[in-house]
């Protein structure tokens, strides 16, 4: 009896430290931040060799247009900039998408890019997806050695149809837009001015 007893309690102690070690692995994984996997674009868009994704935001907020006159006279809606917030995989708020246009996270991470291309959104009345030139980095955080963006997976934004001429000059209107954005740096074991063959 008391070797069937000592037996028990030596499978109990296997079992519980099997079940504390699986649980100890399972932490360290959701800790871990996950790969990110570039989106699957048209060529217009692609990043170059050498840059892999580091961060993957959801942009939930508005795309902000001013009424101001063309060089041929004429009145229409001109984009002024996002405003948006910025979410990661868990729908945590982690940073803004501003003016600029800029992306700062809580992180200290800021960065300010420029559209360099872009292609029609799969939603026509959609804005279009972008490949963006990061030209200002806090070098800070996540962004840090981010030197490329992509805008994608667009759902609104466009202007309305809000009367816009003279009488209406510098007024502004907002459309709520969603939007996917890929945070893009240069690859482990490669420069930030070099590309893989």
């Amino acid at each position: 009896m008391r070797a069937y007893t000592r037996t028990l309690l030596r499978s109990m102690g296997w079992a519980s430290f099997l079940l504390l070690a699986g649980a100890l692995v399972s932490a360290q994984k959701s800790d871990t931040p996950m790969q990110e996997s570039s989106p699957d674009v048209p060529d217009a868009i692609a990043v170059p060799a050498g840059v892999e994704p580091v961060l993957f935001v959801r942009a939930k907020g508005s795309q902000v247009y001013t009424c101001q006159a063309g060089i041929d006279g004429k009145f229409a809606w001109t984009l002024k900039g996002p405003d948006a917030e910025l979410k990661d995989r868990k729908d945590k708020v982690i940073g803004q998408h501003s003016v600029g246009p800029t992306w700062k996270l809580k992180d200290g991470s800021e960065v300010t890019g420029k559209a360099i291309a872009h292609v029609d959104s799969l939603d026509s009345d959609s804005i279009p997806w972008l490949l963006v030139d990061v030209v200002n980095n806090a070098k800070k955080g996540a962004l840090a050695n981010v030197t490329k963006i992509q805008r994608v997976h667009t759902h609104g934004g466009m202007p309305g149809n809000d009367p816009c001429d003279e009488s209406h000059k510098g007024e502004e209107t907002k459309s709520e837009y969603t939007a996917d954005y890929y945070f893009f740096a240069p690859a482990q074991g490669t420069g930030a001015g070099t590309t893989k063959p």
